[in-house]
């Protein structure tokens, strides 16, 4: 499925191609930080499909405690975020569910990420995978 997203301003605009149905939620206290919110949601998209169409975002770089590397790309005007992927020849990126047109169309979320960093008062959804950490 073709998806278009922008950061809340307009500043930065994008295009990819997406499974539906491949939403993961992440419940890790970088999500919840970055995101303002108890998780966040995203979908992978290929690099191949992936293209920057208006803007160039900033970028940040996140070490993890396992020394991994990621960056998270967002808007330098707005804030809003855009994706995050590997730092170094990233094959995918983790699209902002939020930021995409079309995210009332991609489906339920199949999987949940960090769920021991998940609020207790956040339901387990039925239907969805679980993992305590990253699998």
């Amino acid at each position: 499925m073709k998806v278009d997203g922008q950061c809340h301003c307009g500043a930065i605009a994008y295009e990819a191609e997406v499974e539906p149905g491949g939403i993961v939620i992440c419940n890790c206290a970088d999500c919840q930080m970055q995101s303002g919110s108890v998780f966040r949601m995203n979908i992978p998209a290929s690099a191949q499909s992936f293209r920057l169409l208006k803007g160039s975002p900033r970028k940040y770089l996140k070490v993890a405690e396992s020394g991994t590397k990621r960056v998270h790309a967002f808007c330098g005007n707005c804030g809003g975020p855009i994706y995050s992927s590997a730092a170094e020849d990233p094959q995918s990126y983790s699209l902002r569910v939020g930021a995409l047109k079309q995210r009332y169309q991609l489906g339920r979320p199949v999987r949940q990420i960090w769920t021991k960093r998940r609020f207790p008062w956040f339901p387990h959804l039925d239907g969805t995978e679980e993992f305590e950490e990253q699998p």
